[in-house]
Order: C-alpha cells, then sequence, then structure tokens
C-alpha cells in the first residue's frame, strides 16, 4: 500500500513537472524492504529538485490501537520563483503534523 502511495506521489510529481514542459528524472532514490506488513522507510530525489524521505514505525501490530508513527520530509522549488520549500512532518494516530518556514504556526 504504500509503495502505491509512493508510486503514486512520484507520477504525480513527474506528470506536473511534463505538463510545464520539463524532462524529470528520477536522480536518486531509496527503498528499504518495504513489505507493507511492518516498518518501512523510501526517498528519493528528482532532477528538478523535489525530494521525499519518510519512514515509519509500526506501532502496537495486532492490537486494536495499531498504528503507524510517520516522520518524513518532502521538498520543492517553485518553478515561478526558484524557491525551495520544505515540509517536515510527523504522522501518527492523532494525525498529520506538518512544520514548514511558510507554514503559518
Amino acid at each position: 500500500m504504500k509503495m502505491i502511495i509512493a508510486f503514486a506521489a512520484l507520477v504525480a510529481v513527474a506528470t506536473s513537472a511534463a505538463i510545464d514542459g520539463q524532462n524529470v528524472q528520477v536522480v536518486a532514490e531509496e527503498l528499504a524492504d518495504n513489505t507493507g506488513f511492518s516498518d518501512y522507510k523510501y526517498g528519493y530525489q528528482l532532477s528538478n529538485g523535489a525530494t521525499k524521505q519518510e519512514s515509519a514505525q509500526l506501532v502496537n501490530p495486532g492490537t486494536e490501537d495499531q498504528h503507524y508513527n510517520v516522520v518524513g520530509s518532502f521538498s520543492y522549488v517553485d518553478p515561478a520563483t526558484n524557491v525551495q520549500y520544505t515540509v517536515r512532518y510527523t504522522a501518527d494516530k492523532d494525525g498529520f503534523h506538518p512544520v514548514g518556514d511558510h507554514i503559518p504556526a
């Protein structure tokens, strides 16, 4: 499931760049035994400056309170201003928690 989400995100970034007339390439990629049944980790960097890293730990496996604690970040370059934006985040049973210089507190 996580691999499908990661692939969809990669396709979305590549497709949006292609619409802008860019030829975006994957520069680096990290996958680590992402079976979908336990902890996972992945990341990538694209030639247009976009990056994504994420890792998760399965908490309370096999119980009613089973969930992932996720830590990650992504960045992109605004093509209009050439400014790079970075969002760091955590996600857990209490929701998604993004942090970034451009995100209001």
